[in-house]
């Protein structure tokens, strides 16, 4: 392909060469340049890939994209490469990456969903429904990409733009032409989604998360790039009961649809009832567009909510109502509200929880299933902010009957650093706690000591399957050390 090919859609000004020469690769990625690359230097937040620009002349690049603006060496590129200059060279490299893997997002159905929370759980719901349609519909997102049977753990919520063109083509190449992706604000905000229409935009919902210095600089920065995604799609799905929809939709540009339970919508929930049996819960509940009752085999009003996304979604796409009660009642999110089915006598449940908002919204949300106790088990991550510990800690013993306090990625810290951190929240509230460090033990401590009705909730690591200590990853799942517990206590002759 010609570079002039890969930047017809793109502003910029050639400084020095031919643009009609011929390009074999493209990348941002100074390692993965050789003759025949076009190299787009990209300023990002801890390097600045202009510095790069003496090595990818050595590796013989033929192409150079800069950044207007920039420090370069106009004197030293010119006779040995092409050279390139743009006012955002992000936003260069998402439209150069779409052209360059030949724009495979126009040959399939994409759905974007983004928001402070739900963004996960809805895209598997989607996936779910859509796969029993027969549907084949492959998954970006926080936990993983999924391309047919294939799963590759995921580095960002939203790859970058390369990354995500990439994988656009190997599922088209799959035979997939139904996409579910998580948009994250910081990807609208880096352009790494520029370019693509999106046919369905979802928004979730709202609250203060991400601002800081190395992501949002404000709340309203925040929601004016959630809003972007709004502006590059056809249809807008928005949750009719969050505050901060009406300003998403006064921001859209789309065709508006929405859902909810408590306001007036299009796609509305209600007689949402709870439900407990044997170790399991969850909750069922009515929708004005179908007419059969739905089930869902997780707890909280939010999972209504996430359920609405996909039903409205899937009926926009023409699923059957029986598809999709099916695929509801069969979805199942790694590490977010998992149950793990191991005992009648009581639950033992995953969450990714690892603030004290999001500890606090499941605490509440099992409370209202009248367990008999509920027994946390949590730690705090080292080298992150101590305020957390001291909230998550005041949460668990407001909220929790007993609460085992544990690690949780300690990375550079002493463990007990941390717990002892976590003590003074827990120690504001009169409520029972213990101490066990090593997170095995304390999850065979809780199953081992279950008591009937109890809800055991393991908290902080979610889908995470490592243990971060003095910067090596150790494998360790949630869900592993759950069996392991078990199968030592059989191995005791103790049935739980």
């Amino acid at each position: 392909m010609k570079l002039v090919e890969l930047l017809k859609n793109v502003e910029y000004e050639l400084l020095a060469g031919d643009a009609n020469i011929e390009i074999k690769s493209l990348t941002s990625d100074s390692r993965k340049v050789g003759p025949g690359t076009a190299f787009v230097a990209i300023v990002g937040a801890v390097s600045d890939g202009h510095s790069y620009i003496p090595a990818t002349l050595e590796s013989g690049v033929s192409a150079i994209v800069v950044q207007e603006g920039a420090s370069f060496d106009l004197e030293l590129i010119k006779d040995k490469a092409c050279l390139i200059q743009v006012k955002n060279s992000r936003l260069a490299l998402a439209y150069m990456s779409q052209e360059y893997f030949g724009r495979p997002q126009d040959e399939m159905t994409i759905i974007g969903i983004t928001g402070t929370k739900g963004k996960t759980t809805t895209t598997y719901m989607i996936r779910e429904i859509l796969e029993a349609c027969g549907h084949k519909t492959g998954l970006i997102g926080t936990i993983e990409t999924i391309i047919g049977d294939v799963h590759t753990q995921s580095q960002n919520t939203t790859p970058e733009s390369y990354t995500l063109h990439e994988t656009f083509r190997k599922m088209l190449d799959a035979g997939i032409k139904t996409v579910v992706m998580e948009v994250s604000s910081q990807a609208l905000k880096l352009d790494r989604t520029a370019g693509i229409i999106f046919d369905y935009a979802i928004f979730t919902n709202l609250s203060p998360d991400h601002i800081g210095p190395n992501e949002h600089e404000s709340f309203e920065e925040y929601m004016e790039c959630k809003a972007m995604l709004f502006r590059q799609s056809k249809i807008g799905i928005f949750n009719a009961d969050d505050p901060y929809s009406k300003k998403m939709i006064e921001k859209a540009s789309c065709q508006i649809q929405t859902y909810g339970l408590e306001h007036e919508a299009d796609f509305k929930a209600s007689n949402m009832a709870l439900y407990s049996s044997k170790g399991k819960i969850g909750l069922t509940f009515d929708c004005s567009c179908i007419e059969e009752r739905l089930t869902l085999n997780m707890p909280g009003k939010f999972s209504v909510y996430n359920a609405l996304c996909a039903i409205s979604v899937a009926k926009n796409l023409g699923a059957p109502d029986s598809m999709i009660v099916k695929g509801l009642a069969d979805s199942r999110v790694k590490g977010r509200i998992e149950l793990v089915d191991i005992s009648d006598r009581f639950s033992i449940i995953i969450d990714y929880a690892h603030n004290a908002i999001a500890l606090k919204s499941i605490l509440e949300t099992l409370r209202d299933y009248n367990p008999g106790r509920i027994v946390t088990i949590f730690g705090c991550g080292g080298n992150r902010s101590r305020e957390r510990r001291f909230e998550m800690g005041e949460v668990s013993g407001q909220l929790s009957d007993f609460t085992i306090i544990t690690s949780d990625n300690p990375r550079f810290e002493d463990p007990l650093d941390i717990i002892k951190d976590i003590k003074v929240g827990i120690e504001k509230t009169s409520k029972n706690y213990i101490e066990i460090p090593d997170r095995a033990d304390a999850v065979l401590y809780a199953i081992e000591n279950a008591k009937e009705g109890d809800i055991i909730i393991l908290a902080g690591k979610g889908h995470e399957n490592y243990q971060e200590i003095k910067g090596v990853k150790h494998h360790m799942e949630e869900a592993e050390l759950i069996m392991d517990a078990v199968d030592k206590l059989k191995a005791k002759g103790i049935n739980v």
